[in-house]
């Protein structure tokens, strides 16, 4: 089974020094080409934002720990919330999948390098001056953007010049997210290892594929929608100004043509995660690959047919609510093939529960339950009393904090050793999973309830009925906010330093891969001549 590579014929089985080739110093990330280090860099940089964004989460649940308006007042929490969304989506989220695709597509496919490098280096470092402009928004006169996420006009049109360094923002962070999806698509197309059909690639290339093809397809949406925006503040058009017979409705059906397909982005990717380490840990090959490649095609066409969900109540008529709440179930049905074939893939299967199975068993879990909100609220007459509720948000944190941010936890415990070439602490790793899944729970399985009872979201203050449940989960948030602090300092610091057992080149008895097949850390270059796909690799890949 482990016999992915016809060892005659491959590039890095010459003994050369870890570091063979690569520069030193600040240049080599300042210049850096190679797949590896960019990877690390988007890595490092979506962990900084993760926690930037943590912090502001952090000040809204003190804020809501108790009734009453204690440190910040109603027009800084709606920066807070606005801000907090912004950065955890475009910031920590996205950026992080980048950087798995960095590190992991050209390993997967026997690639030597991403295929156009240069690019690649100027796709990473487009995001540091989008995240320094949306940060420092704080410290624009009046503040920073505080219309929601969404940037619903007429909010937007409303703002300080805070709301021109967010769309500033905005369009670069598209401009790198549209770039590193050209890059990947082009990669796997144009240079998977020989023998390696599209059907025999692993299932994180497949997904990743679809969903470069999805971000290079919605990413002009918003950037229409901001720019539409732009020249409604400045330059007297009325795109969404009604004193000008502009629509704010119309403003909803853009963005939320982007915001569904982006939500897709999202998860996607951790789908291809999670589908790499259950047949690891299960040691048994993925039930129905054919039907998961699938399964993603369908939920990223059905992504663009759903985004008026979002829109129950803003008067929509009855045959629109119904096409899209239909439509929204149906979207359902290739996500719970997924679900399913990850259950059948461990069914009788030799199971261990190390650290990355953990948490891809606890992301089948939680998401599930994510999942099944979701369903909830795309029946309509339901949606209208749930619309801008904590129902709403805890939804979506379901989704977006158990579904892609545990999928990372995973892929980096999973993938961790063949980047470092160091073992983590399997004690460690377990304490984190568990303290993030105890008080992810405390956190947000409380808002279903505030939301039920009509708790809306964006308020800085609310009546005495809804405080027990806030104050449970603004406890469970800070606890969680710890959590990922250990995670760092107690987990990945001592890997990056390589304090650790040394990993060997395929650490995992049931992995299988090409990625398994390259010493652990992986060289500074790898495959640097197309490996050889043997019979038994074809059999094992498909």
């Amino acid at each position: 089974m482990s016999a992915v590579l016809d060892h005659g014929d491959h590039g890095h089985t010459h003994d050369h020094d870890h570091d063979h080739g690569a520069p030193h110093g600040w240049r080599r990330w300042l210049y850096a080409t190679n797949h590896k280090d960019i990877g690390t860099m988007y890595l490092l940089f979506s962990f900084a934002m993760l926690i930037v964004g943590g912090i502001l989460a952090m000040i809204i649940r003190l804020e809501l720990f108790q009734p009453g308006l204690q440190f910040v007042n109603p027009q800084l929490f709606n920066q807070l919330t606005t801000m907090h969304g912004l950065i955890m989506v475009f910031g920590a989220i996205m950026p992080a999948f980048v950087g798995f695709a960095n590190w992991m597509v050209p390993l997967q496919i026997g690639a030597p390098d991403m295929a156009f490098a240069r690019m690649n280096n100027l796709s990473f470092w487009l995001l540091i001056p989008a995240a320094i402009t949306l940060v420092s928004s704080f410290f624009f006169p009046g503040g920073a953007p505080a219309a929601g996420w969404t940037l619903y006009a007429p909010l937007t049109l409303q703002m300080g010049p805070s709301m021109d360094a967010g769309i500033f923002a905005m369009h670069i962070l598209g401009a790198s997210s549209i770039m590193g999806s050209i890059n990947i698509v082009v990669t796997i197309l144009n240079m998977r290892a020989p023998g390696m059909t599209l059907m025999k690639m692993p299932l994180f290339c497949w997904t990743w594929l679809i969903t470069a093809y999805l971000l290079i397809a919605v990413m002009p949406v918003l950037a229409g929608a901001i720019t539409m925006t732009l020249t409604d503040r400045h330059f007297g058009t009325s795109f969404f100004n009604p004193a000008g017979g502009g629509d704010p409705v119309m403003y909803q059906h853009i963005f939320w043509f982007f915001g569904h397909p982006e939500v897709y982005i999202m998860i996607l990717p951790a789908f291809g995660i999670i589908s790499a380490i259950i047949p690891a840990f299960a040691r048994k090959r993925l039930f129905g690959y054919t039907s998961m490649v699938y399964a993603t095609a369908s939920i990223a066409i059905l992504s663009f047919m759903v985004w008026a969900h979002h829109m129950f109540t803003t008067g929509m008529p009855v045959t629109g609510q119904l096409f899209f709440m239909y439509a929204t179930m149906l979207i359902a049905v290739p996500t719970g093939v997924k679900i399913f074939n990850w259950i059948a893939t461990m069914w009788r299967g030799s199971m261990t529960f190390e650290t990355p199975m953990l948490f891809a068993v606890g992301f089948i879990f939680v998401f599930t339950m994510g999942g099944f909100t979701g369903l909830i609220l795309s029946v309509a007459p339901v949606d209208i009393q749930m619309q801008d509720t904590y129902y709403v948000v805890a939804h979506f944190h379901y989704v977006l904090v158990a579904g892609s941010l545990y999928a990372m936890f995973a892929g980096v415990y999973y993938w961790g050793p063949k980047w470092t070439g160091v073992m983590y602490s399997e004690t460690r790793g377990k304490i984190h999973f568990w303290g993030s899944l105890i008080f992810f729970n405390v956190t947000f399985f409380p808002m279903h309830f505030l939301g039920l009872a009509g708790m809306p979201r964006r308020y800085a203050d609310y009546p005495m009925q809804f405080a027990d449940f806030n104050a449970l989960a603004s406890i469970g948030a800070f606890g969680f906010g710890l959590m990922q602090v250990y995670f760092f300092f107690f987990v990945v610091l001592p890997m990056m330093r390589g304090q650790g057992e040394p990993a060997s080149a395929k650490p995992w008895e049931g992995a299988e891969g090409l990625e398994w097949e390259v010493p652990s850390p992986a060289p500074f270059h790898t495959f640097e001549t197309p490996p050889k796909l043997n019979a038994a690799a074809t059999k094992i890949l498909a």
